[in-house]
């Protein structure tokens, strides 16, 4: 017979979830740049808006955690020491950057599905006034990006004219926008910075430190209980 699972209170169970989610202490101890990254990492990530009416979300998330949050730690830990990256969870997001090499199974995925999705999309492209098949758009792309270094989407957007992509998911990006989104979410390229709220793309290798990037990738499986162990982790309980 298998040993009955612990059972906790509703009263426990807010605790826990609110001790786990940063938000059970009070926010004004005093946070430094060290401290802020161990929030994250506790957290798991933070979600990356566009959209700001007040603040974008990720700032108004961590100061409703710590009052004394600044944003320019975050911008430190995510440009300067490296120890953030920015990807994909559920949405963009800030994630730790020893959670990288789990990262790399989810960009081998990527790949297929989004090359098949961008051959349906835009077979061609139109770059530098020549219409070039798919992996071509990706290779001057690429190029570009390694002879020049950090790279926003409209440095390229001269090559490409008033091209814009369907209206079926690429938000009408032109094809060198949609070759850089897709280098990024394959693991080719990393985001270096922000202009704003622009991407700058550059090479992975210049950005995720050796030891993250050249760890070695988990098994599906050794992924799927990495997951869940990390996730209820964060969330302190489940049913």
């Amino acid at each position: 017979m298998s040993a009955s699972l612990p059972l906790i209170t509703t009263k426990q169970a807010r605790r826990t979830f609110m001790v786990r989610q940063g938000l059970y202490h009070p926010p004004d101890k005093c946070q430094d740049k060290d401290a802020l990254h161990g929030l994250i990492h506790q957290l798991g990530f933070v979600q990356v808006d566009s959209i700001r009416t007040v603040e974008r979300a990720h700032h108004m998330i961590l100061f409703a955690r710590n009052q004394t949050y600044r944003p320019e730690h975050l911008r430190q830990l995510l440009e300067e020491d490296r120890r953030l990256f920015e990807h994909w969870t559920h949405d963009a997001s800030i994630i730790p950057a020893e959670f990288y090499p789990h990262w790399q199974g989810r960009f081998a995925r990527a790949e297929a599905q989004l090359r098949e999705r961008w051959r349906k999309i835009r077979p061609k492209g139109r770059l530098k006034g020549e219409t070039i098949a798919f992996e071509d758009v990706l290779d001057q792309v690429r190029e570009h990006v390694s002879q020049n270094g950090p790279t926003l989407s409209r440095d390229l957007k001269m090559w490409c004219g008033s091209q814009k992509a369907k209206k079926n998911g690429w938000w009408e990006w032109h094809p060198a926008k949609t070759a850089l989104e897709f280098l990024w979410r394959t693991g080719e390229l990393s985001i270096c910075h922000r202009n704003g709220f622009q991407k700058a793309y550059d090479l992975c290798h210049r950005i995720i430190p050796d030891k993250e990037r050249n760890a070695m990738m988990q098994s599906g499986q050794g992924f799927i209980d990495w997951a869940c162990s990390n996730a209820l982790d964060r969330l302190g309980f489940a049913t």
